[in-house]
């Protein structure tokens, strides 16, 4: 049998390293899984394809399994409605910087633009997401360009890509491109350049840094590989560092000048960080929110970003360094003064940190109806397998994933950053397994987020999971019955009284399905039981669905609480919120908690 175009598609993505695929069939693309299935047995061409639930959930993990590997992500779909699941999850890639190429079928090529079934104008759909590369093919001997730069293009911005194969196309012979006019003939490869600023930038961010009395530190994801550079400039510089949430595992929490999280669902000590800092280092990171920011003028600016368009983007910056922040910070510190005889900032914001993770345990431990969603991490934090991947989903469980959760160096961590998606942390996990199967890997998912994806890829996990060198695997699920972190959005940014009809929620045995599908099932909720829990499902031989009965009434309290926001609170009250009785105790518990301990 001749190569079809879609055994050389295989064979093409196999020479570029590419070995694992996320997806889901369909006629569309049945050209490239029978190649798929042909090349299983051929060493020099066998690809690893994940079976997902649904294409969303598969973009998703092949953004995931990017950003765990630090190489190529891809996923594949059939075409019209398979190809349009797949929107969320490559955003999710897009606004996070991710390289993903996405491979998408498409109906006959006599049949387009004849309104033919599930025919989409792909190409245009892709156009935004995929805006770096998006191309559809029409010829065999187009394909071997179509990959190589497709490919070339998604490492190198750090970009996602689409291919577009009519299924026709992908059962017709290969033919390599002819030697002669209006042809390509492309290679593969692509090796990472090494990206420093000339040395006179250097220098004239080391003169703003080496100026700074009081020098904050945010980094983001672009840093999670510069750990080491990153503790020695800020020790230098005797500076605190905050942490955008995707730079969670950048720098470990047992640093006693790390501040935590910033923003929303930040942390006192970043927000006094910021507002108190005259000067500012950005390292890796696009962390959207300016009002969590030094003001306007306060400060002076320093931001080192592979992208120079997310440079000067949220704070107007003095000096602007395109570059690698390892390699940037390695060429840097040799310029910058020593201060350690100086310590009175750094001495300020450990104290400040000290304390407030007492207020977190305080808070943590505060009676709830049933189980405080604080005490949850609190209680995971200390327990956690050294070199353990976690995943969070979007919503209220990020804000005790981002304030409760202590990182130490080894451990792996991320979320949707950017698109903020509902629906992540599953697949993620899932990803996660598939980039270190030999490591432990927990989600923590709200139960809205179970409820809308995420219960149908436990099954991706139940099939997959008995390949796994380790083989935990935890989901735990906050099931508080309600879309919560809007929920508190309906109450302190609009002030509004929660909504049932669009908040509330059915209440769903999580563990129960969990038990059902093989998995080992724990329910809990009773506070004290949660440490035991934690213990018997890091413990177990399979997949854990550790379900916690959560009160929705604990309030994700922001850093700094603002007359506006607490205005809109006191009229959403005002206007008759359902739970208004419990909404004042729990928030008066939670405030009280950091005043007066064990109150």
């Amino acid at each position: 049998m001749s190569q079809t175009v879609g055994d050389f598609l295989i064979e093409r993505l196999h020479a570029w390293g590419v070995r694992k695929i996320f997806g889901y069939p369909g006629d569309g693309i049945n050209g490239v899984f029978g190649a798929l299935n042909r090349a299983q047995n051929n060493p020099d061409r066998k690809i690893e394809f994940i079976q997902a639930r649904h294409e969303e959930m598969a973009a998703f993990m092949a953004s995931a399994y990017a950003k765990f590997t630090g190489e190529l992500g891809v996923c594949i779909a059939t075409s019209g409605p398979g190809a349009s699941h797949l929107i969320t999850g490559l955003y999710d890639a897009r606004l996070d910087h991710m390289p993903v190429l996405t491979i998408a079928g498409q109906q006959a090529r006599t049949a387009i633009g004849g309104h033919y079934q599930q025919e989409v104008d792909l190409p245009s759909m892709f156009k935004d997401v995929a805006g770096a590369f998006v191309e559809q093919a029409s010829a065999p001997a187009q394909v071997r360009h179509l990959v190589d730069r497709a490919i070339r293009t998604a490492l190198g911005e750090r970009r996602v890509t689409a291919i577009v194969l009519p299924n026709d196309l992908q059962e017709t012979p290969y033919e390599e491109p002819p030697r002669k006019h209006g042809t390509i003939h492309s290679g593969v490869g692509f090796s990472k350049p090494k990206t420093v600023p000339y040395d006179a930038d250097l220098r004239r961010a080391a003169d703003v840094l080496n100026s700074g009395k009081k020098v904050a530190i945010l980094v983001g994801a672009g840093a999670l590989r510069a750990t080491d550079e990153v503790i020695a400039v800020a020790d230098k510089l005797q500076a605190g560092a905050a942490k955008a949430l995707l730079g969670k595992a950048a720098l470990p929490d047992d640093l006693p000048w790390v501040t935590g999280s910033i923003g929303m669902l930040g942390t006192k000590p970043s927000y006094e960080l910021m507002m108190e800092c005259d000067t500012l280092l950005m390292i890796g990171s696009g962390f959207p929110y300016s009002e969590f920011l030094p003001k306007e003028g306060q400060a002076r600016g320093v931001q080192i970003d592979l992208a120079p368009d997310m440079l000067s983007l949220r704070y107007p910056m003095e000096v602007n360094l395109v570059g690698d922040s390892k390699e940037t910070l390695r060429a840097l510190l040799p310029l910058l003064k020593s201060r350690k005889a100086d310590g009175q900032w750094r001495s300020t914001i450990e104290k400040s940190v000290k304390e407030w993770w007492k207020t977190l345990e305080e808070r943590a431990m505060v009676d709830a109806n049933p189980v405080n969603p604080q005490r949850v991490a609190w209680e995971l934090s200390p327990r956690l397998p050294d070199n353990v991947i976690l995943t969070s989903d979007s919503g209220s469980c990020a804000n005790w994933y981002a304030r409760d959760v202590k990182m130490r160096r080894g451990m792996m961590a991320s979320l949707s950053g950017s698109l903020a998606s509902m629906g992540a942390a599953v697949p993620y996990a899932i990803a996660a397994k598939f980039a270190h199967p030999d490591r432990p890997v927990i989600a923590l998912v709200g139960d809205g987020a179970m409820q809308m994806n995420n219960m149908a890829e436990l099954i991706t996990v139940a099939k997959y999971w008995q390949q796994w060198s380790d083989r935990r695997w935890v989901c735990c699920v906050f099931n508080n019955e309600d879309l919560n972190q809007v929920t508190w959005e309906q109450r302190v940014m609009e002030g509004d009284p929660k909504f049932n009809a669009s908040q509330q929620i059915p209440n769903v045995p999580y563990h129960k399905f969990g038990e059902l599908i093989g998995f080992k099932g724990i329910y809990v909720d009773r506070p004290d039981a949660l440490g035991a829990a934690w213990d018997q499902a890091l413990a177990a031989d399979r997949p854990v669905v550790l379900e916690v009965k959560t009160d929705p009434e604990v309030p994700p309290l922001p850093p700094h609480i603002t007359f506006e926001q607490a205005k809109h609170l006191t009229e959403a009250l005002g206007k008759g919120d359902p739970h208004e009785r419990s909404v004042i105790t729990e928030t008066a518990k939670q405030v009280f908690a950091s005043l007066i301990p064990g109150k």
